[in-house]
């Protein structure tokens, strides 16, 4: 009998109330990861994979109302229990790296410190010991001379060492779940080869899980085990990312892997994917929110909630007509 998953979210359906009405963020989605295994979470700007990482994390908007679905991280429930019984878990148990690390660390206070307030608050470490602690958390990042950059602060650093330093505090307190939400925006190419390496041996030496959330499919697939593809706010397949990447079963991750670049495909050979996606304000949203821009369409798309089935081991969609 396999493990249950460490994080395990399903039929989460959330709204944001606005003066303009309801926008309709997460409707139904499910997804879970285990340890030892990084879940990539795929699509769109828009698609909800922040707000997903945000209602996990508890760090939505006050305007954010969860509707139905249910949120388990180590078989405790992070809908019903105590907001600050899971405050008191983050940065502890669960751990996240936002997207910009300039705009995420305190510009005014050394990156060193930083981290050693992380390790005073959650540890709990005596003060006097947190500098020692957080020097070895620059250096697991491969941050040269951290005794040095322990006093430096975020605008001495280049990018790829200000992410480094988000993912050492995001690591600091060895939490058994990290969730980083685009780490390597803005890096180049080789920062960003360093930076998810790190992240994989991570996984793989602690048996820690990891999300990965973005919007190139290409470096999901490089790094992550399964995969959530997301769009408009729902989750429309989920897959083994070997198995999502030879045949993908749902029109848009189609589309999604048809547009990624590859080393053996010319910039003609690219596919776009056609129109936008829908108004989240709608009250007559579809039941699948990906029809319009579908060219598999089929009546019972407008007339019945699409269901998640199976397509094959650990492979689900939610589509009338899978390919």
């Amino acid at each position: 009998m396999s493990a249950p998953p460490l994080l395990d979210v399903d039929g989460l359906t959330l709204d944001f109330r606005t003066r303009a009405g309801r926008v309709k963020a997460l409707d139904d989605i499910s997804f879970s990861v285990q340890r030892g295994e990084i879940l990539g979470i795929v699509g769109e700007s828009g698609s909800g994979k922040s707000v997903s990482a945000y209602a996990v994390m508890d760090l939505l908007d006050g305007n954010a109302e969860i509707r139905g679905g249910t949120m388990h991280f180590g078989g405790a429930d992070l809908i019903e229990r105590d907001r600050a019984a899971v405050r008191s878990m983050r940065g502890r148990e669960i751990s996240m790296i936002f997207q910009s690390p300039r705009t995420a660390l305190n510009p005014i206070r050394s990156v060193g410190r930083q981290i050693a307030d992380v390790l005073v608050r959650h540890g709990p470490v005596p003060r006097r010991q947190a500098k020692e602690k957080a020097i070895a958390a620059l250096r697991k990042v491969r941050i040269p001379d951290p005794e040095r950059r322990y006093d430096a602060y975020p605008f001495e650093l280049s990018g790829g060492m200000c992410q480094r330093v988000m993912i050492a505090m995001a690591l600091a307190c060895e939490p058994m779940l990290l969730i980083a939400d685009e780490p390597t925006t803005g890096l180049d190419v080789t920062t960003q080869a360093v930076i998810l390496d790190l992240i994989r041996d991570l996984v793989d030496n602690s048996r820690m899980a990891a999300i990965l959330i973005t919007h190139d499919l290409g470096l999901a697939g490089e790094y992550c085990d399964r995969v959530a593809v997301m769009h408009a706010g729902h989750v429309v397949e989920t897959a083994p990312m070997a198995a999502l990447l030879g045949r993908p079963a749902h029109p848009y991750s189609a589309k999604l892997v048809a547009a990624t670049p590859s080393s053996a495909a010319s910039i003609d050979e690219l596919a776009s994917i056609p129109g936008n996606l829908p108004n989240l304000l709608r009250d007559d949203l579809p039941y699948c929110r990906f029809c319009d821009r579908c060219d598999r369409r089929v009546a019972r798309c407008d007339t019945e909630p699409t269901p998640m089935t199976a397509v094959g081991e650990d492979h689900l969609v939610r589509c009338w007509s899978p390919l």
